[in-house]
């Protein structure tokens, strides 16, 4: 049993639609910066200065998940308004959160790329100086 298929082409309409606001009316983030922090029973909500909210569930941070509400609400914003800081010298809390860290999966894609690329650049120079130091010892 064989089946041949004929190519038939169909006549295909284009539909142009009209762009009802230019790409200028669009807002696009370039930086996030803390404007407010707070917390509730299950998440730390995070207020950005453009207007974005972002909420990180508290499970994905142990230590704000198993700290009291009193300690939480102990932090600090960095001076460059990108990190939340609690020190432990004014709570029982010892950590820092940094904001890019969960504004996408982008973010923690390109840090691990970049430790990946250090590794090697590393390795790659251990092995250089190394090899180096073979030689110079051939030599002496």
């Amino acid at each position: 049993m064989s089946t041949r298929g004929e190519q038939v082409e169909e006549p295909y309409q284009v539909k142009r639609y009209k762009i009802q606001y230019p790409i200028s009316a669009y807002t696009f983030p370039e930086e996030a910066r803390i404007q407010q922090v707070r917390f509730d029973d299950k998440y730390l909500h995070v207020e950005l200065t453009d207007g974005r909210v972002l909420s990180v569930p508290l499970s994905w941070i142990p230590t704000l998940y198993h700290a009291a509400p009193e300690e939480r609400a102990r932090y600090e914003i960095s001076r460059q308004r990108t990190m939340i800081i609690w020190n432990p010298d004014k709570c029982s809390i010892n950590d820092e959160v940094r904001i890019a860290d969960y504004l996408g999966p982008s973010n923690g894609a390109n840090r691990l790329t970049e430790h990946k690329t250090r590794e090697r650049r590393q390795t790659y120079t251990t092995r250089r100086r190394r090899a180096r130091g073979k030689t110079i010892a051939a030599r002496r």
